[in-house]
């Protein structure tokens, strides 16, 4: 795939956005429309269709993948602003509106979160603050600390509160992780500022001055349905980001002191996986070199492939046994291969 063709594969990362607009503005079933179109069909469909392993030469400053970032940012916003307005003007009612909170929570995570992570990668100022306006928009305020000081650093070892231990299932891990990851983010955040109390110089602190900016806006405008529904979506779009997570990492490890490689994150080269979500499934690279630039990353000969693609994956993580199953014979042979 030549890198020019594999920019506009980029473009099928913006259609869950495009069906909860329009779900959200027509109201009734068809609010449901990215829920089942994001986690069933195109499950089945990365199912069925092979993987992408090609490693596409391009310019880091190719402009096209950058466009495509900031675009996210507006169709993201457009996601969360249907959804308030179809609550506001009566569109979404009962099932719909359970729907549009849904869809609009799938969106979130495979478009707002995602762009977010890549955003707050980069050096620019502007580019980082939209990353954590991104992440605002659905709730989270401690991904941008945790994620750049402790994640890369800690990854794959016990002190990561976003690594996945062998064993663990994703719904010990979502809680046991969020409630790390906001501790661990808190204490950083302290250490660094040299106090206890959270000064507007804390991150964490200012993160959640964003949230609360936010929260403000919906309740105004949608009043408390719109404030619920901007929870419960935000809680989908950050289950999601923890799903990922799990994914990601599940039951690898490192030493502390053995710098991060290829075997310490999953990788898929699934169609799906990587032109929706703009190649975070190539993660081993994105853990090799944090600040390479999504549409430069690579695919590694070697190194853990997950057995399916992040959408196909969704239900096995939500089934223990199976997710087990298919993981640990998988996790043995790397095992063995370390040893």
């Amino acid at each position: 795939m030549s890198p020019r063709l594999r920019n506009f594969a980029y473009l099928l990362s913006f259609t869950p956005a495009m069906f909860v607009v329009y779900g959200n503005l027509h109201g009734s079933w068809l609010a449901w429309l990215n829920l089942v179109y994001s986690l069933v069909f195109l499950g089945i469909i990365e199912y069925f269709t092979g993987t992408s392993d090609a490693n596409e030469h391009s310019a880091a400053k190719d402009p096209f993948p950058e466009l495509i970032l900031f675009a996210h940012v507006f169709t993201h916003t457009s996601s969360l602003c249907s959804l308030f307005y179809g609550i506001h003007e009566g569109i979404l009612q009962g099932a719909g509106l359970i729907g549009a909170i849904l869809s609009t929570g799938v969106a979130a995570g495979s478009s707002g979160i995602i762009v977010a992570h890549e955003l707050i990668h980069k050096i620019s100022p502007v580019k980082r603050m939209l990353g954590r306006y991104l992440l605002a928009s659905t709730g989270n305020f401690y991904f941008y600390v945790h994620h750049l000081r402790i994640h890369h650093r800690d990854v794959a070892t016990e002190k990561d509160a976003a690594t996945a231990r062998k064993g663990e299932s994703l719904y010990v891990f979502f809680i046991r992780s969020v409630r790390e990851q906001i501790m661990q983010s808190v204490a950083a955040e302290a250490r660094i500022s040299g106090k206890n109390t959270w000064p507007l110089g804390n991150e964490v602190f200012k993160s959640l001055l964003l949230v609360m900016l936010v929260m403000a806006s919906v309740y105004i405008y949608a009043g408390f349905t719109g404030l619920l529904s901007w929870i419960g979506m935000g809680l989908f779009a950050n289950f999601l980001l923890e799903y990922v997570n799990y994914i990601e990492h599940y039951g690898l490890i490192r030493k502390p002191e053995t710098r991060v490689n290829e075997w310490h994150s999953w990788s898929c080269n699934k169609h799906i996986s990587r032109f929706l979500l703009i190649d975070l499934s190539r993660h081993a690279d994105h853990h090799n070199i944090a600040s390479k630039p999504y549409h430069t990353l690579i695919s590694y000969a070697e190194g853990p492939m997950l057995p399916g693609g992040y959408a196909s994956l969704i239900l096995p993580a939500l089934i223990p046994g199976w997710w087990f199953r298919i993981t640990h014979p998988l996790l043995a042979k790397i095992e063995a291969r370390a040893n």
